[in-house]
């Protein structure tokens, strides 16, 4: 949000420059230079940078979902942007505001908790009105209509109303990749000064988010509420630690999945060696002489590998192997040194 004068320092300008004290072209100078923001180290921030992203990422799909809507709804191009994500007090978001704007406020619920400080949506009144002029069937072009003292008539509410319902839909959906969140709209506020909806030295983000059709300009801002965005991170990171310690019950699903796999098992009774004449020279009925007795131990193989020891037999008229060595993995992997060596 635009940082806002006080009366009292809107007269001492316009005393300076009825009386040519303001010197322009030093002022031009000074806001060519890059201008660093403050630190309050009496109130320190309460979000970190990676917080901030996280949240600057969850409203660049918002503003996908929001791009797409208002293109359906209003029948034209709609460009959508984060212009910013800041941390600041609320103080400072409701002094931006005048007693004609209007805020959607936004109920939310997370996991059955009771209800938080509202989150607050603002949009700018010529970008509104806009808006509406093209869902009345209008060009839309409505500059220089609207000025700061604009009020909205009991229609135009009307579909405020019914219009910030849309654009309050896709908000869960763009926090579905990180929490299950549920927002609602709750009711707007015609006159925002005299209602005292959060804590002034409460801690919000302030999202400020750049609009842009072929026939206006406007911004949306989006104040969430400290207490809200604290909970939602404390869930997080509960979430993520569950996640890192292992569970019983996910082994035993695992395992039942492994049981019901299927895998080639092999029995090879011994290894012999032919020359490609021999192997030409085979037919029905030849013998294969592996200088092995026939109750010699029957190699079971799984992938490859020597996993049981056995001996022919007979179950059920049919050929089998009873198995009479299980190895284990240091074995295993002795005999495969001992078979390539």
């Amino acid at each position: 949000m635009p940082e806002v004068l006080s009366q009292s320092q809107i007269d001492a300008l316009l005393s300076a420059a009825r009386n040519g004290e303001m010197d322009i072209a030093s002022d031009n100078a000074k806001s060519e230079e890059k201008i660093y923001p403050k630190y309050d180290f009496y109130s320190p921030k309460k979000f970190t940078k990676d917080r901030l992203k996280m949240i600057s990422s969850i409203f660049e799909s918002y503003v996908r979902i929001l791009s797409s809507r208002l293109s359906a709804l209003l029948h034209i191009a709609c460009e959508l942007e984060v212009n910013s994500v800041e941390e600041q007090r609320y103080f400072e978001f409701s002094n931006a505001l005048s007693e004609r704007d209007v805020l959607t406020l936004v109920k939310n619920s997370l996991d059955d908790m009771p209800d938080k400080d509202p989150v607050l949506l603002h949009i700018t009144t010529n970008l509104m009105l806009s808006m509406i002029d093209r869902m009345l069937g209008g060009s839309g072009d409505v500059e220089g209509e609207a000025g700061s003292n604009y009020q909205y008539t009991d229609i135009e509410l009307r579909l405020y109303t019914d219009f910030m319902g849309n654009l309050i839909e896709g908000l869960s959906s763009a926090w579905k990749n990180y929490i299950n969140i549920d927002f609602g709209f709750q009711r707007v506020e015609v006159n925002p000064t005299l209602v005292q909806l959060i804590s002034l030295e409460e801690t919000v983000v302030i999202v400020d988010l750049t609009v842009r059709t072929p026939v206006s300009n406007g911004q949306i801002s989006v104040c969430l509420p400290g207490p809200l965005l604290s909970d939602i991170f404390s869930q997080m990171n509960r979430e993520t630690a569950s996640m890192r310690q292992s569970n019983p019950h996910d082994t035993e699903e695992i395992m039942d999945y492994l049981r019901g796999s299927e895998l080639e098992i092999t029995a090879e009774f011994q290894h012999t060696t032919l020359q490609m004449s021999d192997i030409l020279h085979l037919h029905v009925g030849d013998v294969i002489c592996l200088d092995q007795p026939k109750d010699s131990k029957v190699f079971l193989k799984i992938g490859g590998k020597r996993w049981f020891d056995g001996k022919m037999g007979i179950y059920q008229k049919n050929k089998a192997v009873r198995i009479d060595k299980t190895y284990v993995l240091p074995e295993l992997e002795n005999q495969d040194k001992g078979e390539k060596q």
